[in-house]
């Protein structure tokens, strides 16, 4: 037992999760900044609106590839999403009036 926790101590720790579709730290040998990574974030939430937004108009136009379940599962997806984004741009901006706050 002792061995063994000697011997995972002693592996490289694991590379750190990275979120789906991110980028890797360096490009091309450009580095990507935080407004890339952002930027790209918005934009597989907006595709992701503009998806369920499809599906629903499929659906109500009589459509019959499309199933109610699959409108439903899209348009909460992008709902999830939508939300995801509005607490991270809600973080952000709390941290933002923090930082103008602090004393120098």
């Amino acid at each position: 037992m002792a061995a063994r926790l000697q011997a995972a101590a002693r592996a490289p720790a694991p590379a750190a999760p990275q979120m789906p579709g991110a980028s890797a730290p360096v490009q091309g040998g450009t580095k990507v900044t935080f407004s890339d990574s952002l930027k790209v974030m918005l934009e597989r939430v907006n595709e992701q609106q503009l998806k369920a937004e499809g599906l629903t108009q499929r659906f109500a136009l009589g459509d019959d590839k499309v199933n109610l379940s699959d409108v439903m599962i899209e348009r909460q997806k992008a709902s999830l999403s939508l939300q995801a984004t509005v607490q991270v741009r809600n973080k952000l901006v709390s941290a933002y009036h923090e930082i103008m706050n602090m004393q120098v």
